[in-house]
């Protein structure tokens, strides 16, 4: 399996290129559908689905030309589809830990809530895409609405106990950096550290 982190928008965002063979996935895809069409052009890859990790404008931007034009519909938990502004009927809408098979792809759905109402994280392998849930060193924020702090330290807690050498692939590229471990977050990231000691202390 083949990770091609693509850099665009005003908002440094990570937009991944997955793909095995000629099959591949979007994540996040956004800001610039062009670009994203060229690239799976010269790569000669066949676009088989699109997942999203949560619905924030930055993340979906313009994603609905690239659905429109493939004649897919985008995978985004439930409560971020009116978010997202996407059509709901460009959308299917799932709620709940889920597990998609598409094409040699095994996608599994990870609930991580707190960023926003219906944040996921999506883990393809080893692979742990974790949208603006957890960034290396950082969470997202949980000021804006359909946040909730309590459920970002609930995700963070589920996140610290998958493998530790999971590779994260977060959903900017803050600080130039979008990809880690969650054996490295769990003992580097102040705000993992942090959910950690509240649930070991309740």
């Amino acid at each position: 399996m083949n990770i091609d982190v693509i850099n665009l928008g005003p908002m440094d965002n990570c937009i991944y290129l997955v793909s095995e063979g000629q099959d591949a996935l979007l994540i996040d895809p956004a800001w610039d559908m062009n670009f994203l069409e060229h690239t799976l052009q010269e790569k000669g890859l066949r676009l088989l689905a699109v997942f999203f990790t949560h619905g924030h404008f930055d993340h979906v931007k313009f994603a609905q030309d690239l659905l429109e034009k493939h004649r897919l519909k985008g995978y985004m938990e439930k409560n971020d589809v009116i978010l997202s502004g996407i059509d709901a009927h460009m959308l299917n809408a799932y709620s709940g830990e889920q597990t998609f098979d598409v094409g040699p792809f095994r996608v599994e759905i990870i609930p991580t809530p707190g960023h926003t109402a219906g944040g996921v994280c999506i883990k393809i392998g080893n692979a742990l895409f974790t949208g603006d849930t957890l960034f290396p060193g950082a969470c997202g924020r949980v000021d804006l609405p359909s946040s909730d702090p309590r459920e970002m330290r609930r995700s963070l807690v589920k996140l610290s106990k998958l493998p530790e050498d999971t590779q994260i692939f977060a959903g900017h590229s803050y600080g130039g950096k979008c990809s880690s471990t969650i054996g490295y977050e769990r003992v580097k990231n102040p705000f993992m550290r942090n959910a950690i000691r509240d649930a070991e202390a309740l």
